[in-house]
């Protein structure tokens, strides 16, 4: 893109240049109306004399021309002068014979003249053409008097008339350049100066803001803007840190327990002899080192889901999905678990409700919600799925009767790896994912207690995208 110096310096320009352009020929017809009416004025005083100088002799009207008459449209320009005077007949009384006359005489006003452009000899000429009256005891005769003139007298008026006027306009022009050009170079010094300081400025370190003080007002919303990204930036790489150390502190458990019993394994394949008296150790070793493995191998798949869902790009495509239908799958995924540890796990669908969602991303959030519940709930406990349709939201629930979760931690329960009691087996991950993928959804996660029983959670999901299934 071109400079933004130069962008503005055009749009105002622009405008201005017209401005000169019009007035430029405004300038040259006001000087060309005045051009036309001197040239034109000389013309008909000119006829005015030759006229004052018609008389009789004898039954005819005499002319002569005087030297005033021409006297008149003497110039440095060295203007020809030519003049006609005919009477009625058109027998030529004075002047050049074949003088153009326009074909059609019209003379108006109280000096009964009428001024035309023609051609003669060759040359361009301005002409008026006037007529007078000649009384006489034997009647009346009506005297034509026309006079033509060269333009370069005109032609030079105008051109001094008009000149100055478009100098002295091109001269504004110029010095709007110039002074536009240095006053926005003065101007656009604070935007400059923010350049080099967020060039200058190492990208690993977020704790600088830009002083809006000290830009102008119109500018100060982008300086308040990049703080802002700044900040938010800022808040991103530290959560990432936290992330980070968090996920550091999860994996260096499993795998610090995972080295040493793999040090065991080889000192008790060093010490063969002892095997018979070892053999109960190693049982336990290898229990340990599934169990240590089955962690680690959770924690990194909810690592890698927790990614997705945190990744923008993951909710481009939504499409029309049934909850219902997911929510079956769901509880089909976990109902060997809750065979296991003896758990009521149920559904309430009366209908399907489609909402808008990415399937993978839907399914992993209904089973995390379900994989915590159960886990929390004890056993011969019951973990009820609900999905219904309420007006235009279509809501997820699910509820056991656990331990519930402490009004005050209902919130923090959401951070990564938190967990409410340490004494169960869990990553602390699991309602991190499910509010991430809710909010990618456009939906909301709310925890309250279990009103149908004496105990326990209810986690509910808004989803306010509702779809009508197509008929």
């Amino acid at each position: 893109m071109a400079s933004l110096r130069l962008r503005l310096v055009a749009w105002l320009l622009l405008p201005l240049s017209v401005f000169v352009g019009v007035c430029g020929y405004l300038s040259w017809l006001n000087a060309a109306a005045v051009a036309d009416y001197v040239q034109d004025h000389d013309l008909l005083s000119s006829a005015k004399v030759l006229s004052d100088r018609l008389i009789w002799e004898g039954d005819d009207v005499q002319a002569s021309v005087p030297p005033s008459a021409l006297s008149l449209f003497v110039s440095p320009d060295r203007d020809r002068v030519f003049i006609s005077v005919t009477n009625t007949s058109g027998a030529l009384l004075a002047g050049s014979p074949d003088f153009p006359l326009p074909r059609v005489r019209r003379p108006e006003g109280v000096d009964r003249a009428q001024w035309y452009d023609a051609e003669f000899d060759g040359l361009a000429l301005r002409a008026v053409l006037t007529t007078r009256s000649m009384y006489d005891v034997g009647g009346a005769e009506d005297i034509t008097i026309a006079v033509g003139k060269t333009t370069r007298s005109r032609d030079h008026m105008l051109r001094a008339l008009w000149l100055p006027s478009i100098e002295y306009l091109l001269i504004a022009l110029l010095l709007a350049i110039v002074l536009t050009t240095l006053a926005l170079t003065w101007e656009l010094r604070p935007v400059v100066r923010l350049s080099r300081q967020l060039a200058q400025h190492d990208p690993l370190h977020l704790d600088f803001a830009v002083d809006a003080h000290a830009l102008h007002t119109e500018l100060r919303p982008v300086a308040d803007t990049i703080n802002r990204f700044v900040r938010e930036l800022r808040s991103h790489s530290e959560a990432q840190r936290r992330f980070v150390a968090d996920a550091a502190h999860q994996l260096r458990t499993p795998l610090a327990l995972q080295a040493s019993q793999i040090e065991f394994a080889r000192y008790t394949r060093q010490h063969r002899q002892q095997w018979d008296t070892r053999r109960a150790d190693m049982d336990a070793l290898w229990l340990a080192m599934q169990t240590s493995n089955r962690r680690l191998v959770d924690v990194t798949n909810k690592l890698l889901l927790l990614a997705q869902a945190e990744h923008r790009d993951a909710y481009s495509g939504l499409e029309r999905v049934d909850l219902a239908a997911a929510a079956l799958r769901s509880i089909e995924q976990l109902a060997a678990l809750a065979d296991r540890r003896r758990i009521d796990l149920g559904m309430e669908a009366p209908a399907p409700a489609w909402v808008q969602a990415q399937p993978a991303l839907l399914d992993a959030l209904v089973v995390n919600l379900l994989d915590n519940a159960l886990r929390y709930t004890p056993e011969e406990g019951r973990v009820t799925v609900g999905v219904r349709t309420i007006g235009d939201e279509v809501e997820l629930s699910v509820e056991d009767n656990g331990p519930g979760i402490p009004p005050e931690a209902r919130e923090r329960v959401f951070e990564r790896f938190y967990r409410v009691s340490q004494g169960t087996e869990g990553t602390g991950l699991g309602l991190a994912i499910v509010r991430e993928i809710a909010r990618g959804f456009g939906a909301t996660v709310e925890l309250a207690s279990n009103p149908n029983e004496a105990q326990g959670l209810r986690v509910t999901v808004r989803f306010n995208r509702r779809v009508r299934p197509t008929p």
